[in-house]
């Protein structure tokens, strides 16, 4: 959670699973009621990042400063978790796919055949990337801390 310098509103971050998307709340702290919400979805490339109202909530007036602030926290979201789309398209094809059938995650014992498939899916200097945008590691099996997962 972040608090705005004001000390009038928070940012909630959470991730939901059934709609595969970080989910960031910006939350008025008095009334703890939440005003606007960003759904950024990190698993489907078709699907574009949206921004919800409180269609049930009071008129609010929102200053400037705060609203750019979630937006900052918002695009930093957009950046992290949907960085591999910016891929070449046949690659977030293959990240797309390998992202739905891995989960996302995979274990030392089944990253060799992980390798092995995308070595056989996409050329050799694009190896590195689609191993760091669809399991967070390098060829080599390490970690790859650059791309957020």
């Amino acid at each position: 959670m972040a608090t705005h310098p004001n000390g009038a509103y928070t940012v909630t971050t959470m991730y939901s699973v059934p709609g595969d998307a970080w989910h960031l709340e910006l939350d008025l702290v008095q009334g703890q009621r939440t005003v606007v919400t960003a759904v950024v979805p990190d698993e489907d490339p078709a699907r574009e990042p949206t921004i919800r109202l409180d269609p049930h909530g009071r008129n609010l007036d929102i200053p400037y400063e705060v609203m750019r602030w979630f937006m900052d926290r918002v695009e930093e979201q957009v950046r992290t978790s949907r960085a591999w789309m910016r891929l070449r398209p046949q690659l977030v094809e293959v990240v797309h796919r390998l992202r739905q059938e891995y989960r996302g995650v995979v274990d030392d014992e089944d990253f060799p055949q992980a390798l092995a498939q995308v070595r056989a899916a996409v050329p050799g200097p694009d190896v590195p990337a689609v191993l760091a945008a669809a399991f967070g590691r390098n060829p080599d099996g390490t970690s790859d801390a650059s791309w957020s997962r």
